[in-house]
């Protein structure tokens, strides 16, 4: 988008012409080589080692939905770090977890979150959650290329339908497939651990507080399992980080908070390594 060379200091005319209300239609047409997806890799030897980042998890409850993931990215066989932040807020009803390559992951969720604040601003009103799982939807498959090359990014979405009066969770594949889970939803290297601890303790009638601890006791069952997950380090600080979504809008749970759910999951591990056991029925 070149500048205007005869009117110094004016915006391009592709800025000041209608179109689309989404500005990744709008990037495509006018700049696609600042699309993710849209970066050519140089040539390369052997397989190549990028950050990934590990487990999220969805879980829906009486008054919403929470969305949770751990900190740990990894590279390989090593820990490139201990603190990564995966869960965001997309707008004020809907939050998205990533995991796989940490660097197109963080970049895709900050376009996302442009395409969400654009189109409010150009059609006055909110997108539909609907409409929200579709755009990231596309987003996600515009990055096939690189998914194809190992690159591949695979998000959690979770918010507050308020059509609906619901929380509603949004999976995807590296090919932008969208499927709508029913209670619970899990991605990551630890998903397989944290969805069968989900599948035994979520209820839909769980308070606010509850699924919290729920969550927390997920990815302290995956990170049990998985080396790529990293459960809470009561040592460093480091906890999940936990997004709390109802019809007030989003709220990220606090360090204090998540601090005392972390020490109480652990103070039980204590007593029963392998976590609360389900009734037998």
């Amino acid at each position: 988008m070149a500048a205007n060379s005869h009117d110094h200091g004016r915006l391009p005319a592709a800025f000041l012409r209608p179109g689309s209300s989404s500005f990744l239609d709008f990037l495509t047409e006018h700049a696609p080589e600042r699309l993710p997806g849209n970066r050519g890799l140089p040539p390369i030897e052997g397989p190549l080692e990028a950050v990934h980042g590990t487990t999220i998890v969805a879980a829906g409850f009486a008054d919403g939905v929470v969305l949770a993931g751990d900190r740990r990215a990894t590279m390989g066989n090593v820990i490139a770090t201990k603190d990564m932040q995966k869960v965001f807020p997309a707008d004020e009803f809907s939050a998205v977890g990533i995991a796989g390559t940490a660097g197109i992951a963080v970049e895709l969720v900050k376009l996302f979150q442009l395409e969400l604040e654009h189109f409010e601003k150009v059609e006055g009103e909110v997108l539909s959650l609907e409409g929200k799982a579709n755009r990231l939807a596309a987003m996600i498959r515009g990055n096939l290329g690189m998914a194809m090359q190992g690159l591949a990014v695979v998000p959690l979405f979770a918010g507050y339908d308020l059509d609906q009066g619901r929380g509603r969770i949004f999976s995807y594949d590296v090919a932008g497939g969208r499927t709508e889970e029913t209670g619970f939803a899990s991605v990551g290297s630890g998903s397989v651990f944290a969805r069968g601890s989900l599948k035994k303790l979520h209820r839909a009638d769980l308070t606010e507080d509850q699924i919290v601890t729920v969550v927390v006791q997920a990815l302290y069952d995956a990170a049990d399992d998985d080396s790529a997950t990293g459960g809470p380090d009561l040592v460093r600080r480091i906890y999940p980080i936990v997004m709390v979504i109802t019809e007030d809008g989003i709220r990220r749970v606090t360090e204090e908070e998540i601090s005392e759910v972390a020490r109480a999951v652990h103070e039980g591990r204590l007593q029963l390594p392998n976590g609360p056991q389900a009734p037998i029925v």
